[in-house]
């Protein structure tokens, strides 16, 4: 019986082919956002999920509280290479470097641009390993800085592109870095944000001379021992370094960061976004939904003879409901299908031009089965809802008055 409701309903779509199409378009393109954005969301979070695994379970970071744009531009409070030495003498502690950050100018092939530059302490190649791992440094061209260089730096992998200097960067090229003469030793791989690949890495003792920084530290890199417990050690640091910054819990001037903490803000950043995005593409949701009530609404209208018929020769109020509720059903089904696939090409779409274009594969698409399952039954669902009351209406005709109605 069921199969026979869906067979009436689908004649009376294919009846209406125009009024139908017109009235999907609402759902297909509420369905096409909200599986674009969350395809996106679950595509960026699997995304950074891979970034922190390569940073892996075994280091945390410690930076300024309170700082105001990018590490080094500046901010109320600073962190010194007297807070990396209270660290590294707490137990549990394996290996603890930290990063100095700076605007550089840097020009070449006279070409002058702007990005940033950060110095690296070279003098222990071990500890040198922790910056390396955390920031997933490896050379695709050259290598990567070692102990005695000075006036040597290794570069993003955006240098090498043809319009950013108006000649691609190459091993031995020279650099001005603030004016001050570098030898390129290293062109770094792609990391998949246009800033980290347009980073330069230089010693720290190099950073400091041009720099004039003295003893800051931008971002401190903590590296545990195997078997040790990271939030142990990190509550161990946080509790030496008030002691030794003269500070309490309420006037920590400082953050901690385990792996956890930085995937768990980055969820709730995400989260919140996409919830703003979702509750906007809601909107054309219910305009969707407005447009399959109008339109069975009007059906109804149109079919009173029909109705009436159907009920002479023996139909009952369910059989009348269930047609109708199902002709909606389909509707947004059908809508969401659509959509589902206007989504799936739209992604592609923007997952291309951020590989090729932006350089970033960060943004990217995820499209799960229970992602593609889940819009179809809401846009069947919605299709049901929005039909409810028409179908209603459609099952209470009166059959004497739907037989005399011209």
């Amino acid at each position: 019986m069921i199969k026979d409701y869906f067979v009436m309903a689908s004649k009376n779509l294919r009846k209406r082919k125009m009024r139908s199409w017109l009235t999907m378009i609402g759902i297909f393109v509420s369905i096409a956002t909200i599986f674009l954005l969350i395809s996106l969301s679950l595509g960026l979070q699997g995304a950074i999920e891979e970034q922190f695994k390569m940073l892996g379970s075994d280091k945390f970071f410690i930076m300024p509280k309170g700082q105001i744009g990018a590490p080094g531009s500046g901010g109320a409070v600073e962190l010194t290479t007297k807070d990396v030495d209270v660290v590294e003498k707490i137990s549990g502690v394996k290996a603890i470097t930290y990063l100095t950050i700076g605007n550089a100018e840097v020009e070449y092939n006279g070409v002058k641009r702007y990005y940033f530059s950060a110095g690296i302490p070279l003098d222990d190649t071990e500890v040198f390993k922790v910056i390396a791992e955390s920031a997933d440094l490896s050379a695709t061209q050259g290598r990567l800085l070692a102990r005695g260089d000075f006036y040597e730096v290794m570069i993003g992998s955006r240098y090498v592109e043809e319009g950013l200097f108006g000649k691609p960067v190459q091993i031995r090229s020279k650099l001005e870095i603030n004016g001050v003469e570098f030898r390129v030793v290293g062109i770094l791989k792609t990391v998949g944000n246009p800033q980290d690949d347009s980073n330069v890495y230089m010693s720290v003792k190099a950073f400091k001379e041009i720099y004039n920084s003295g003893d800051r530290a931008d971002q401190i890199f903590v590296q545990i021992e195997e078997g040790v417990d990271i939030k142990e050690v990190a509550a161990r640091a946080e509790k030496a370094l008030r002691n030794s910054r003269d500070v309490t819990e309420e006037t920590q001037d400082f953050t901690i960061l385990t792996p956890e903490e930085l995937l768990a803000s980055f969820g709730t950043i995400l989260s919140i976004i996409t919830g703003f995005l979702l509750g906007i593409s809601a909107i054309s949701l219910l305009v969707g939904g407005i447009g399959i009530a109008n339109t069975m609404y009007t059906s109804t209208i149109e079919r009173t003879k029909e109705i009436g018929t159907m009920k002479a020769i023996g139909a009952q109020n369910k059989d009348i409901l269930y047609i109708f509720v199902i002709e909606a059903g389909l509707l947004g089904l059908i809508g969401g299908v659509i959509g589902v696939l206007l989504g799936m090409g739209i992604g592609q779409v923007i997952e291309y031009i951020a590989v090729n274009q932006i350089g970033t594969n960060l943004l990217r698409v995820a499209y799960p089965w229970y992602l593609i399952v889940g819009c179809l039954l809401f846009s069947f669902a919605v299709g049901v809802v929005s039909g409810l009351v028409p179908a209603w209406q459609a099952s209470k005709t009166n059959v004497v008055d739907a037989l005399r109605y011209e």
